[in-house]
């Protein structure tokens, strides 16, 4: 009985029954066959599809052997690769266990050949010890040291000396050992020199220029124009800030002169220059110190020469009030151009008025002339107690922002905190100099005014007593 069949992929049923599976190596996958060609998808009878089912075991089984025979090439290879490997780890070894040998060998080598060196150094090793220590030192001194500004290139040659006598497989020349002596007695001859040579010098706004220049043995040098000199890493620098009170005269001064005696400011307290000499510098001036007590400082300053002149001002008017006084005093008749004057004109102008009403009269003459004669006194007492208020104004003001800083960097560097304070106290100094001259001044113009007003109310007492005695008589 023969059955037809609608279009079967025979093939792909012969595939699935068969699936091959592939090993490569360590991998494991599925190999999926070719797409059939539209010729091997249709089967018209069993008879076919039993052929077709044929067809695909014997490819399976071809491609089964085919595969079967790399995997054994696969595993030769692999065999023969770690046989190679195993071969070049042995003969590693053995390079490695000879070179330990080797190693072990030189380290006797070396030890033998050190004590051999020691053998025959003998007690060169301790002077070899002293000349490095003393090369050691001196390289120290002549690195910063003024004379190496004449003699530059001085450090080089020991530092070198010094590592070559540190390796311990080179020793020290007679030359060299001469040189450290020579440059050791140079370094002690020159310290007490005066020398004078051309030498590169840079400006403060970083220019290079050749100058003549005078070196005082190792405490200072200076140029021909009396400028104080730094030295710093084989270079020389004009000072930023000279130091003024006539130093830079008396450098001026040494560096034209040919013999003889030269006053001259040095500093001996450093090699370079002197802390000393670097801390007059540093000092601020009396314009940098006025600057350092900030606004609090302005308004002082303000306060103060309002008070000076306001002061002499008044001193003035009074002055001139008191010599018109005076000439009052020797005069006849009453004029209005001074108090006295226009007090006396009250007596001349009631002549017959009783006692009592010219007593009151004369006071109010005296009293309406006071305030003109003291006027500005209080203001000057005002600004003489607020100024050393407004001084402690600025410190406390300071102090803050000084403990601030503190609070913020630490209070590692005394240095800066005590010029944070110093700059704070500024403001108290400036209250005190405004408030003194003040007070004095008020005393001056003070003494002034109640030396005339106590010639009005003499005068004015005295009228009213001869009015009183001519009124009884």
């Amino acid at each position: 009985m023969r059955c037809r069949l609608l279009k079967l992929s025979a093939f792909a049923l012969a595939s699935l029954l068969v699936a091959p599976l592939t090993l490569a190596q360590d991998e494991v996958e599925l190999e999926v066959p070719p797409p059939p060609t539209p010729q091997e998808i249709a089967a018209e009878n069993l008879d076919q599809l039993l052929e077709l089912v044929k067809q695909g075991q014997a490819r399976a089984s071809a491609e089964n052997r085919a595969r079967e025979n790399r995997f054994a090439n696969d595993k030769a290879n692999q065999a023969a690769a770690l046989k190679r490997a195993e071969d070049e780890r042995t003969r590693e070894e053995r390079r490695s266990a000879r070179l330990e040998k080797q190693f072990e060998n030189n380290e006797l080598l070396i030890a033998a050949k050190q004590e051999q060196l020691r053998e025959r150094l003998g007690t060169l090793s301790e002077l070899f010890g002293h000349l490095t220590a003393a090369s050691g030192d001196l390289a120290s001194n002549v690195e910063v040291s003024l004379v190496s500004s004449e003699y530059p290139g001085r450090e080089t040659f020991l530092k070198g000396l010094i590592a070559k006598m540190s390796g311990s497989d080179q020793l020290p020349s007679i030359a060299e050992i001469e040189r450290v002596w020579f440059e050791l007695l140079r370094e002690i001859r020159e310290q007490g020199e005066i020398s004078r040579f051309t030498a590169q010098v840079a400006t403060p706004s970083g220019e290079l220029s050749q100058r003549d220049v005078v070196r005082v043995g190792a405490f200072n040098i200076v140029d021909t124009d009396g400028n104080y000199l730094s030295f710093n890493v084989d270079k020389l620098a004009e000072l930023p800030r000279q130091p003024g009170g006539g130093f830079n005269s008396q450098a001026q001064t040494l560096a034209s002169s040919q013999a003889g005696l030269t006053q001259f400011g040095i500093d001996p307290t450093g090699p370079t220059g002197g802390s000393f000499l670097a801390a007059i510098i540093d000092s601020p001036t009396i314009s940098e110190r006025w600057h350092q007590g900030g606004y609090v400082g302005y308004a002082i300053t303000a306060v103060g020469a309002f008070a000076f002149l306001l002061a002499i001002y008044r001193l003035i008017v009074l002055t001139a009030v008191g010599g018109k006084v005076s000439s009052q005093l020797k005069s006849g008749s009453a004029r209005d151009d001074n108090p006295l004057g226009r007090v006396l004109m009250v007596h001349e102008g009631n002549p017959n008025i009783d006692t009592e009403t010219l007593e009151l009269k004369m006071a109010e003459a005296v009293l309406s002339e006071t305030p003109k004669l003291e006027q500005g006194l209080t203001l000057l007492k005002i600004i003489a107690a607020v100024a050393p208020l407004m001084g402690l104004l600025g410190t406390v003001t300071g102090m803050i922002i000084t403990f601030q800083a503190i609070t913020i960097f630490g209070a590692g560097d005394p240095k800066a905190m005590a010029g944070g304070i110093s700059s704070a106290l500024v403001t108290t100094v400036l209250g005190l100099l405004v408030a003194i001259p003040t007070v004095l001044l008020h005393t001056v113009v003070n003494g002034r005014s109640q030396r005339i007003i106590h010639v009005l109310n003499e005068q004015a007492t005295g009228i009213v007593a001869e009015h009183s005695e001519r009124a009884h008589n």
